[in-house]
Protein backbone atom coordinates (compact mmCIF):
# COMPACT_ATOMS: atom_id res chain seq x y z
CA UNK A 1 0.00 0.00 0.00
CA UNK A 2 1.33 3.50 -0.90
CA UNK A 3 1.72 6.61 1.31
CA UNK A 4 -1.13 8.03 -0.75
CA UNK A 5 -3.10 4.97 -0.19
CA UNK A 6 -2.68 5.51 3.68
CA UNK A 7 -3.05 9.31 3.53
CA UNK A 8 -5.81 9.02 1.44
CA UNK A 9 -7.67 6.54 4.05
CA UNK A 10 -6.61 8.00 6.79
CA UNK A 11 -7.96 11.18 5.83
CA UNK A 12 -11.50 10.14 5.13
CA UNK A 13 -11.35 8.09 8.47
CA UNK A 14 -10.67 11.17 10.20
CA UNK A 15 -13.69 13.32 8.61
CA UNK A 16 -15.94 10.48 8.14
CA UNK A 17 -17.41 12.02 11.29
CA UNK A 18 -18.33 15.04 9.59
CA UNK A 19 -19.94 13.84 7.03
CA UNK A 20 -22.10 11.43 9.44
CA UNK A 21 -22.85 14.49 11.29
CA UNK A 22 -23.81 15.97 7.68
CA UNK A 23 -26.25 13.25 6.78
CA UNK A 24 -28.07 13.14 10.07
CA UNK A 25 -29.84 16.79 9.43
CA UNK A 26 -31.13 15.52 5.72
CA UNK A 27 -29.82 15.05 1.84
CA UNK A 28 -29.15 18.95 1.57
CA UNK A 29 -27.72 21.67 4.44
CA UNK A 30 -29.43 24.59 1.78
CA UNK A 31 -30.91 26.77 4.17
CA UNK A 32 -30.01 25.31 7.56
CA UNK A 33 -27.91 27.51 9.92
CA UNK A 34 -24.74 27.99 9.37
CA UNK A 35 -23.23 26.38 12.36
CA UNK A 36 -24.75 23.25 10.68
CA UNK A 37 -23.07 24.21 7.51
CA UNK A 38 -19.78 24.62 9.22
CA UNK A 39 -19.70 22.10 11.61
CA UNK A 40 -16.61 20.36 12.55
CA UNK A 41 -14.92 22.44 9.62
CA UNK A 42 -11.75 25.53 10.66
CA UNK A 43 -12.46 28.52 11.03
CA UNK A 44 -9.13 30.53 11.41
CA UNK A 45 -10.99 34.22 10.24
CA UNK A 46 -10.20 36.02 13.59
CA UNK A 47 -12.47 39.44 14.77
CA UNK A 48 -12.29 39.85 10.67
CA UNK A 49 -8.67 39.08 9.97
CA UNK A 50 -8.49 35.72 7.67
CA UNK A 51 -5.14 34.20 8.92
CA UNK A 52 -3.60 31.37 6.86
CA UNK A 53 -1.14 29.24 5.71
CA UNK A 54 1.69 28.92 2.77
CA UNK A 55 1.77 25.22 2.68
CA UNK A 56 5.51 25.39 2.20
CA UNK A 57 5.36 25.57 6.14
CA UNK A 58 5.08 21.93 5.54
CA UNK A 59 7.89 21.06 3.57
CA UNK A 60 9.49 18.54 6.14
CA UNK A 61 6.43 16.48 6.96
CA UNK A 62 7.28 13.14 5.26
CA UNK A 63 4.48 12.86 3.10
CA UNK A 64 3.59 15.73 0.59
CA UNK A 65 0.33 14.39 -1.06
CA UNK A 66 -3.14 16.48 -1.79
CA UNK A 67 -4.91 14.50 1.28
CA UNK A 68 -2.12 14.76 3.39
CA UNK A 69 -1.38 18.22 3.16
CA UNK A 70 -4.76 18.54 3.97
CA UNK A 71 -5.19 16.99 6.75
CA UNK A 72 -1.80 18.72 8.09
CA UNK A 73 -4.27 21.86 7.21
CA UNK A 74 -7.18 20.75 8.78
CA UNK A 75 -5.20 19.45 12.01
CA UNK A 76 -3.96 23.76 12.63
CA UNK A 77 -7.22 24.78 12.12
CA UNK A 78 -6.60 26.90 9.54
CA UNK A 79 -9.39 27.43 6.80
CA UNK A 80 -7.21 29.38 3.96
CA UNK A 81 -4.03 28.71 2.21
CA UNK A 82 -1.63 29.69 -0.04
CA UNK A 83 -1.31 27.01 -1.90
CA UNK A 84 2.65 26.30 -3.01
CA UNK A 85 1.78 23.71 -6.63
CA UNK A 86 3.47 20.80 -5.92
CA UNK A 87 0.50 18.98 -3.51
CA UNK A 88 -2.16 19.93 -6.48
CA UNK A 89 0.34 19.70 -9.70
CA UNK A 90 1.06 16.12 -8.24
CA UNK A 91 -2.62 15.13 -7.72
CA UNK A 92 -3.19 16.51 -11.52
CA UNK A 93 -0.31 14.26 -12.84
CA UNK A 94 2.50 16.40 -13.23
CA UNK A 95 6.06 14.09 -14.06
CA UNK A 96 7.80 13.09 -10.83
CA UNK A 97 10.36 15.19 -9.79
CA UNK A 98 14.09 13.65 -9.22
CA UNK A 99 15.16 16.17 -7.17
CA UNK A 100 15.59 16.45 -2.98
CA UNK A 101 13.86 20.33 -3.14
CA UNK A 102 14.70 20.77 0.49
CA UNK A 103 18.36 20.16 -0.38
CA UNK A 104 17.59 22.58 -3.34
CA UNK A 105 16.44 25.06 -0.55
CA UNK A 106 18.70 24.51 2.02
CA UNK A 107 21.21 25.22 -0.64
CA UNK A 108 19.61 28.15 -2.00
CA UNK A 109 19.41 29.64 1.36
CA UNK A 110 22.40 29.75 1.96
CA UNK A 111 24.18 31.05 -1.09
CA UNK A 112 21.58 33.93 0.02
CA UNK A 113 23.35 34.80 2.80
CA UNK A 114 26.86 33.99 1.36
CA UNK A 115 27.60 30.92 3.89
CA UNK A 116 28.06 28.18 0.63
CA UNK A 117 31.31 26.76 0.34
CA UNK A 118 32.36 25.79 -2.77
CA UNK A 119 31.41 21.95 -2.57
CA UNK A 120 27.92 22.89 -2.14
CA UNK A 121 28.18 25.69 -5.34
CA UNK A 122 29.16 22.82 -7.23
CA UNK A 123 26.20 20.60 -5.94
CA UNK A 124 23.79 23.52 -6.34
CA UNK A 125 24.80 24.35 -9.63
CA UNK A 126 24.02 20.36 -10.50
CA UNK A 127 21.00 20.38 -8.72
CA UNK A 128 20.23 22.95 -10.72
CA UNK A 129 20.99 21.97 -14.46
CA UNK A 130 18.36 18.97 -13.27
CA UNK A 131 15.85 21.21 -12.12
CA UNK A 132 16.37 23.12 -15.58
CA UNK A 133 16.00 19.81 -16.96
CA UNK A 134 13.34 18.78 -15.17
CA UNK A 135 10.79 21.89 -15.83
CA UNK A 136 11.24 21.80 -19.60
CA UNK A 137 9.03 18.32 -18.98
CA UNK A 138 6.76 20.03 -17.02
CA UNK A 139 6.17 23.03 -19.25
CA UNK A 140 5.30 20.45 -21.61
CA UNK A 141 2.93 18.60 -19.37
CA UNK A 142 1.54 21.88 -18.68
CA UNK A 143 0.74 22.21 -22.42
CA UNK A 144 -2.29 19.17 -21.80
CA UNK A 145 -5.50 20.73 -20.06
CA UNK A 146 -5.72 19.58 -16.22
CA UNK A 147 -8.76 21.79 -14.99
CA UNK A 148 -10.67 19.03 -14.45
CA UNK A 149 -8.29 17.81 -11.76
CA UNK A 150 -7.74 21.04 -10.63
CA UNK A 151 -11.28 21.75 -9.78
CA UNK A 152 -11.57 18.17 -7.79
CA UNK A 153 -8.64 19.15 -6.03
CA UNK A 154 -10.87 22.35 -5.14
CA UNK A 155 -13.58 20.24 -4.19
CA UNK A 156 -11.42 18.23 -1.85
CA UNK A 157 -10.10 21.31 -0.41
CA UNK A 158 -13.28 23.32 0.03
CA UNK A 159 -15.67 20.56 1.37
CA UNK A 160 -13.40 20.24 4.35
CA UNK A 161 -13.43 23.96 5.18
CA UNK A 162 -10.44 25.23 3.27
CA UNK A 163 -10.37 27.68 1.18
CA UNK A 164 -7.40 28.34 -1.53
CA UNK A 165 -6.96 32.55 -1.77
CA UNK A 166 -3.63 32.49 -3.42
CA UNK A 167 -1.18 29.91 -5.50
CA UNK A 168 2.36 29.83 -6.04
CA UNK A 169 3.37 27.16 -8.85
CA UNK A 170 6.78 26.04 -9.16
CA UNK A 171 8.79 27.41 -11.59
CA UNK A 172 5.92 28.81 -13.61
CA UNK A 173 6.34 32.84 -13.19
CA UNK A 174 10.07 33.85 -14.17
CA UNK A 175 11.78 35.40 -16.78
CA UNK A 176 12.92 32.43 -18.57
CA UNK A 177 8.96 31.52 -18.56
CA UNK A 178 7.07 30.81 -21.98
CA UNK A 179 3.57 33.13 -22.10
CA UNK A 180 2.00 29.39 -22.24
CA UNK A 181 3.67 28.57 -18.67
CA UNK A 182 2.77 31.72 -16.45
CA UNK A 183 -1.04 31.52 -18.23
CA UNK A 184 -1.18 27.93 -17.68
CA UNK A 185 -0.77 28.96 -13.81
CA UNK A 186 -3.13 32.15 -13.62
CA UNK A 187 -5.88 29.59 -15.34
CA UNK A 188 -5.48 26.89 -12.90
CA UNK A 189 -5.33 29.59 -9.63
CA UNK A 190 -8.45 30.85 -11.22
CA UNK A 191 -9.75 27.20 -11.01
CA UNK A 192 -8.71 26.89 -7.38
CA UNK A 193 -11.25 29.63 -6.48
CA UNK A 194 -7.77 31.76 -5.98
CA UNK A 195 -8.06 35.67 -6.24
CA UNK A 196 -4.22 36.06 -6.69
CA UNK A 197 -0.87 34.12 -7.52
CA UNK A 198 2.17 34.66 -6.03
CA UNK A 199 6.14 34.71 -7.48
CA UNK A 200 9.00 36.09 -6.07
CA UNK A 201 10.01 39.64 -7.20
CA UNK A 202 12.00 39.73 -10.46
CA UNK A 203 13.09 42.88 -9.66
CA UNK A 204 12.98 43.23 -13.68
CA UNK A 205 10.85 46.21 -14.91
CA UNK A 206 9.76 44.49 -18.92
CA UNK A 207 8.91 41.66 -16.61
CA UNK A 208 7.03 42.51 -13.67
CA UNK A 209 5.25 44.84 -17.34
CA UNK A 210 4.51 41.33 -18.89
CA UNK A 211 2.88 39.63 -15.98
CA UNK A 212 1.03 43.01 -14.95
CA UNK A 213 -0.37 42.59 -18.88
CA UNK A 214 -1.07 38.72 -18.64
CA UNK A 215 -2.68 39.15 -15.14
CA UNK A 216 -5.00 41.65 -16.48
CA UNK A 217 -5.78 39.33 -19.82
CA UNK A 218 -6.88 36.21 -17.16
CA UNK A 219 -8.71 38.94 -13.96
CA UNK A 220 -6.11 37.38 -11.58
CA UNK A 221 -3.80 39.45 -9.21
CA UNK A 222 -0.33 38.33 -9.50
CA UNK A 223 1.08 39.75 -5.58
CA UNK A 224 4.91 39.61 -5.81
CA UNK A 225 7.17 38.21 -2.86
CA UNK A 226 10.47 39.68 -1.20
CA UNK A 227 13.17 38.91 0.90
CA UNK A 228 15.86 40.90 2.10
CA UNK A 229 16.04 43.52 -1.02
CA UNK A 230 12.10 44.72 0.35
CA UNK A 231 12.42 48.64 0.28
CA UNK A 232 9.61 50.83 0.88
CA UNK A 233 9.63 51.57 -2.97
CA UNK A 234 10.21 48.03 -4.30
CA UNK A 235 6.74 47.78 -5.60
CA UNK A 236 6.51 51.04 -7.17
CA UNK A 237 7.08 50.63 -10.66
CA UNK A 238 5.19 47.22 -10.71
CA UNK A 239 2.22 49.29 -9.00
CA UNK A 240 2.47 51.85 -11.84
CA UNK A 241 2.35 49.33 -14.70
CA UNK A 242 -0.58 47.31 -14.07
CA UNK A 243 -3.45 47.81 -11.65
CA UNK A 244 -3.20 43.53 -11.38
CA UNK A 245 0.08 44.03 -9.95
CA UNK A 246 0.53 43.81 -6.56
CA UNK A 247 2.46 43.36 -2.84
CA UNK A 248 2.44 39.65 -1.23
CA UNK A 249 4.59 41.37 1.63
CA UNK A 250 6.79 39.78 4.23
CA UNK A 251 7.34 41.24 6.94
CA UNK A 252 9.64 39.37 8.85
CA UNK A 253 12.13 39.99 5.82
CA UNK A 254 10.94 43.12 5.16
CA UNK A 255 12.30 43.82 9.16
CA UNK A 256 15.35 41.60 8.46
CA UNK A 257 16.43 43.96 5.50
CA UNK A 258 16.94 46.82 7.76
CA UNK A 259 13.67 48.69 7.19
CA UNK A 260 12.55 50.72 11.12
CA UNK A 261 9.33 51.39 10.23
CA UNK A 262 7.25 48.01 8.97
CA UNK A 263 3.81 48.85 9.85
CA UNK A 264 4.55 52.30 7.42
CA UNK A 265 4.18 50.10 4.54
CA UNK A 266 1.02 48.23 6.00
CA UNK A 267 -0.73 51.45 6.46
CA UNK A 268 0.57 52.62 2.87
CA UNK A 269 0.41 50.18 0.67
CA UNK A 270 -2.68 47.91 2.24
CA UNK A 271 -4.89 48.41 -0.55
CA UNK A 272 -2.23 47.14 -3.00
CA UNK A 273 -1.18 43.65 -0.61
CA UNK A 274 -2.99 40.67 -1.85
CA UNK A 275 -1.30 38.67 1.25
CA UNK A 276 1.15 38.93 3.89
CA UNK A 277 3.86 36.75 5.22
CA UNK A 278 4.28 36.45 8.43
CA UNK A 279 6.94 35.50 10.85
CA UNK A 280 9.53 36.48 13.06
CA UNK A 281 13.11 37.67 12.65
CA UNK A 282 15.70 40.18 13.54
CA UNK A 283 16.80 43.30 12.68
CA UNK A 284 20.21 43.22 11.02
CA UNK A 285 21.65 44.58 14.09
CA UNK A 286 20.40 41.65 15.97
CA UNK A 287 21.77 39.39 13.32
CA UNK A 288 18.71 38.84 11.20
CA UNK A 289 17.30 35.52 13.06
CA UNK A 290 14.10 33.28 12.05
CA UNK A 291 13.26 32.51 15.47
CA UNK A 292 10.14 31.06 17.19
CA UNK A 293 7.12 34.05 17.27
CA UNK A 294 7.63 36.46 19.90
CA UNK A 295 11.14 36.26 20.40
CA UNK A 296 12.44 38.53 17.42
CA UNK A 297 12.25 41.67 16.18
CA UNK A 298 8.99 41.40 13.90
CA UNK A 299 5.73 43.44 15.20
CA UNK A 300 3.58 40.02 14.12
CA UNK A 301 1.08 41.15 17.01
CA UNK A 302 1.08 45.25 16.01
CA UNK A 303 0.34 44.59 12.46
CA UNK A 304 -2.89 41.76 12.89
CA UNK A 305 -4.03 44.26 15.30
CA UNK A 306 -3.70 47.39 12.93
CA UNK A 307 -5.50 44.65 10.30
CA UNK A 308 -8.22 44.35 12.49
CA UNK A 309 -9.08 47.79 13.41
CA UNK A 310 -8.30 49.46 10.01
CA UNK A 311 -10.48 46.09 8.58
CA UNK A 312 -8.01 45.49 5.90
CA UNK A 313 -9.20 42.54 3.78
CA UNK A 314 -6.01 40.79 3.22
CA UNK A 315 -5.49 37.92 4.57
CA UNK A 316 -2.44 37.14 7.37
CA UNK A 317 0.04 34.25 5.73
CA UNK A 318 2.01 32.04 8.26
CA UNK A 319 4.89 31.17 7.02
CA UNK A 320 7.01 28.28 8.91
CA UNK A 321 10.63 29.23 8.47
CA UNK A 322 12.28 29.36 11.82
CA UNK A 323 13.99 25.55 13.04
CA UNK A 324 11.49 23.17 14.59
CA UNK A 325 12.69 22.07 17.95
CA UNK A 326 13.43 18.47 18.52
CA UNK A 327 10.65 16.67 19.48
CA UNK A 328 8.03 18.97 17.58
CA UNK A 329 6.76 19.00 14.26
CA UNK A 330 5.32 21.25 11.56
CA UNK A 331 2.28 20.83 11.95
CA UNK A 332 2.67 21.37 16.04
CA UNK A 333 4.30 24.33 15.30
CA UNK A 334 1.96 26.27 12.75
CA UNK A 335 -0.27 25.42 15.73
CA UNK A 336 1.44 27.46 17.91
CA UNK A 337 1.93 30.27 15.28
CA UNK A 338 -2.08 30.55 14.99
CA UNK A 339 -2.36 30.44 18.80
CA UNK A 340 -0.21 33.60 18.16
CA UNK A 341 -2.32 35.23 16.75
CA UNK A 342 -5.39 34.35 18.21
CA UNK A 343 -4.14 35.98 21.37
CA UNK A 344 -2.90 39.10 19.23
CA UNK A 345 -6.37 39.24 18.05
CA UNK A 346 -8.63 38.84 20.89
Amino acid sequence: MDKKTISRRSFIGKTSLVATGASLVGPSLFGAPAILKNYGKPNSKINGVQIGVITYSFRSMEDQSAEATLQYILDCGVSAIELIGDPAEVFAGRPENPIDMNKMWGLRRKKRDEELTEDEQKELDDLSAQQKDYDSRVSEWRKSDHKDKFAEFRKMYNDAGVDIYAFKPRNTFGLENSDHDIEWGMRMAKVLGADHVTVEHPSDDAHTLRLGKLAKKHGVYIAYHGHEQQTPTLWDTALEQSNYNALNLDLGHYVAAGNDTPLDIVRAKHDRIKSMHLKDRQTPQNNKGNLSWGTGDTPIAEALQLMRDKKYTFPGTIELEYKVPEGSNAVEEVKKCLEYCEKALK
